[in-house]
């Protein structure tokens, strides 16, 4: 995914109108008026949320339909989380062999605060 995709895609899933538009766009495609009935939010506000959505490429306009319904697309999300995966793998590892170079150390190396030895 190229840097910019994945901005705009991380910088779209940020607000949680947004991250909420998508959840209901995940049980089906819904019209802008539709998307926008649980919000205390205009219309026009919605549209300017779901503009951003599109131009993440998080959401688009179902095909043949001028002023249809929107519908969730998945290729955004599947890229940001094949980034942020490979940089789990990476912490895992990291946390791993930290866990292991603990776990060799002899207890009575530790000191307790206060202690006289």
């Amino acid at each position: 995914m190229p840097e910019d995709q994945l901005s705009r895609t991380l910088a779209a899933l940020a607000d949680p109108t947004r991250r909420s538009i998508l959840e209901q766009l995940s049980l089906r495609p819904a019209s802008v008026a539709e998307l926008a009935r649980p919000y205390d939010m205009s219309q026009p506000a919605i549209s300017k949320h779901i503009k951003v959505l599109e131009a993440a490429g998080l959401v688009s306009q179902v095909p043949g339909s001028r002023l249809g319904p929107r519908r969730l697309e998945l290729r955004p999300f599947e890229a940001a989380a094949e980034w942020m995966e490979a940089y789990a793998r990476i912490w895992a590892a990291r946390l791993n062999a930290f866990s292991g170079r603990s776990a060799t150390r002899a207890p009575s190396s530790v000191r307790r605060p206060g202690s006289t030895r």
